[in-house]
């Protein structure tokens, strides 16, 4: 009797104290003799629980982050599209923002790509002596001005020579857009093709009938293409039988032509200093052929950098007549044919070439790099210019440009791709490092894969341009390729992350600026977000510990997510970019999105918008009414507060920066004025 009333006392004291517990939960049972019975499910209970597991999930997920993300970069690219930078991946949007080194090249990026020939030499009557002319005008418009001093009715052998290797070697032309004369090909080839006709053409009748067709109104074929008399002369003269392409190892084109007297002959333009290498003698004014000697060597190489030096880019001109197996070729049937197909072959051929003379080319800088290189020396950027051009004519446009200050000099900033390679890894990774501009002259495509990947060991972000088949591996291997969408080739244009629709290097400056104002954007909105569903998950939080109905249901939570925290984002990622943008150095690029201090800030946030949520939940719940409402409808009073908090704290997210701990560089407003900093809150 006495153990049954103990059991009932225990019984009683059980249901006293688990009670209330049990009632809250879904599955409930009976322990008899230590085993579990009775057991009880309670489905209304169950649902109530995973409701609360739903609206916690809800709250904590912000649903609208991936569409405001993708948002986000879709806007921000078609702003860089509008800025002439097309983007291809939408990753290097983010990238762009912390781009520490930008690797350019300098014709048609840094210059305008509007060639003109403004001098040209050729040697004397003996290998000591030298003959310069000066070309005047700087546009495709053969009428542009003419050469100081010309004469074509003295046009020697030498000149004659020179003529016919620009007009032939050549497979450029120009049209009249409008009133402005542009080139079709190569720029460097039509203005070689523009120093034929104001040198014109040594036969007295054919020169007469040029000028007279020049007057007429057949100048223009079909109002567009432009008929240039002179080239045309001396390319009917000959018969062209093959080409011999350019690359970039041996740096020189070449055609095989049949001569009015039967003989074969191989003309030949390139790099200066190649095609010197190659050459056994040199023609004088006379049109005789002598062996190069030192003298000539040193004189043709003082002319070179003369000009050089003046910003000019230098083609060297020659010719062969002893081609030897090529020297009756006739077409593709012929058995030497094979080795035409083989550009291995092209070096031996094109050797012991007959020296002619150089023309100099004039290529502008862009007038808006200027301030681009400026914008990037004050955005913490380093710019290194990457050309095949000669050393002095890189150094000289680079001077030009500002890419070196006054007070640095040359020495440790400018090197050929020989020189550079030539220097052990240790050297070649303490020039790297160094602040300020370089520049890379003579540079093939291997030395600017060798550049960025070391830039990449040393935890750099490099941007490469780049607009040749050869140029796609190191567009690949950058962490933004960027490639020409003029001059550009489509395997680059595939292997990289951005195309500029007018190879303009201005264009990749803007495009860093947006790249930094889109992540910015980003920021603010992200965080906000963040901000927002913390005090979500603090309302839930709350409701389910204290034990009372919960504030808002999972239906609510969701379209607050979605609704009310969707517009607001999207619309601080329209933000326009801080003026002082580009004058702050570029962040790391595994700088956390959130620190320490934005965690803590935004949990404070979170924490009072869910405390006064719940607490307005709770008013309206113990009281009929407030000031004289009726208190109904407590869940859809709640629907509001918590919408109307989060969207009182939108301007705020447009200038808070996250770096707001005593001791870091930058201004704090908000540190000083603590009512500001709550008001923020």
């Amino acid at each position: 009797m006495n153990l049954v009333a103990g059991s009932q006392l225990l019984l009683a004291l059980h249901a006293s104290l688990y009670g209330p517990l049990i009632t809250k939960n879904f599955l409930s049972w009976d322990v008899v003799d230590g085993w579990p019975a009775n057991i009880r499910f309670s489905f209304e209970k169950c649902t109530y629980y995973f409701k609360i597991a739903v609206a916690l999930a809800v709250a904590a997920i912000p649903e609208g982050l991936p569409a405001v993300i993708t948002t986000c970069l879709a806007l921000g690219t078609r702003k860089m599209a509008q800025k002439n930078a097309i983007v291809r991946k939408l990753p290097s949007v983010e990238t762009l923002g912390c781009t520490t080194v930008i690797c350019s090249d300098k014709t048609g990026t840094l210059t305008t790509n509007q060639m003109s020939a403004t001098e040209f030499f050729t040697l004397g009557g003996k290998t000591t002596s030298s003959r310069v002319f000066h070309v005047e005008g700087t546009t495709y418009d053969p009428k542009d001005g003419g050469i100081v001093d010309w004469t074509c009715y003295n046009m020697d052998a030498n000149l004659q020579a020179m003529a016919e290797i620009c007009a032939v070697c050549n497979d450029a032309g120009i049209f009249c857009d409008g009133r402005l004369f542009r080139a079709t090909g190569l720029p460097t080839e039509a203005a070689l093709k523009v120093l034929v006709e104001k040198m014109g053409v040594p036969d007295a009748k054919a020169r007469d009938k040029i000028r007279d067709m020049q007057l007429a109104a057949n100048y223009l074929i079909d109002r567009s293409t432009v008929k240039l008399g002179s080239c045309e002369w001396w390319t009917k003269r000959v018969k062209r039988l093959a080409t011999l392409e350019f690359d970039r190892i041996r740096k020189s084109m070449s055609v095989i032509v049949r001569e009015p007297n039967g003989q074969n002959r191989l003309l030949v333009k390139g790099a200066v200093e190649s095609l010197l290498e190659r050459s056994s003698h040199v023609q004088l004014a006379d049109g005789s052929v002598v062996p190069i000697d030192e003298p000539c060597k040193q004189l043709l190489s003082l002319r070179l950098l003369e000009m050089s030096s003046k910003g000019l880019r230098c083609l060297g001109l020659a010719y062969k007549d002893d081609l030897e197996e090529f020297s009756d070729y006739y077409a593709e049937n012929h058995p030497a044919h094979k080795k035409l197909l083989d550009p291995a072959y092209y070096m031996s051929i094109e050797s012991d070439l007959v020296f002619v003379g150089v023309a100099g080319l004039r290529d502008p800088p862009r007038e808006e790099v200027h301030q681009a290189i400026e914008d990037c020396r004050g955005a913490g950027i380093r710019v290194m210019v990457i050309t095949g051009d000669n050393k002095s004519t890189a150094e000289a446009i680079c001077k030009e440009i500002k890419l070196f200050d006054e007070a640095e000099g040359l020495r440790g900033r400018s090197f050929t791709g020989k020189e550079f390679t030539a220097l052990s890894p240790s050297e070649q990774m303490e020039i790297l490092s160094k602040p300020g501009g370089k520049v890379f002259s003579r540079a093939e495509p291997k030395h600017k894969q060798d550049i960025v990947r070391m830039l990449k060991d040393m935890g750099e972000i490099v941007a490469m341009t780049g607009d040749g088949v050869n140029d796609a591996p190191a567009l690949k291997l950058a962490d933004i390729g960027i490639a020409m969408g003029i001059t550009g080739t489509e395997v680059a244009k595939e292997a990289s992350d951005m195309v500029l629709a007018d190879d303009n290097f201005s264009t990749i400056v803007s495009a860093v600026a947006e790249g930094r104002s889109i992540y910015n954007n980003m920021k603010a909105f992200i965080r906000y977000m963040i901000s927002s569903n913390v005090g979500e998950v603090i309302s839930i939080f709350l409701t389910a510990a204290l034990g009372i109905p919960e504030c808002m249901i999972p239906v609510q939570l969701l379209w607050v997510n979605l609704v009310t925290d969707g517009p607001p984002a999207t619309a601080l990622g329209f933000n326009p970019a801080d003026v002082d943008i580009m004058r702050k150095p570029p962040r790391k690029s595994n700088d956390a999105l959130i620190n320490s201090w934005v965690l803590f800030r935004y949990l404070v946030i979170g924490s009072y918008v869910g405390i006064a949520t719940v607490g307005i939940f709770v008013l309206w719940y113990t009281q009929a009414s407030f000031l004289g409402i009726k208190s109904r409808e407590r869940r859809a009073h709640t629907g509001s507060i918590l919408p109307a908090s989060q969207l009182g704290r939108v301007p705020h997210m447009v200038k808070f920066h996250g770096d707001s701990i005593p001791g870091r560089r930058g201004t704090h407003d908000h540190l000083r004025k603590p009512l500001r900093l709550f008001l923020c809150w």
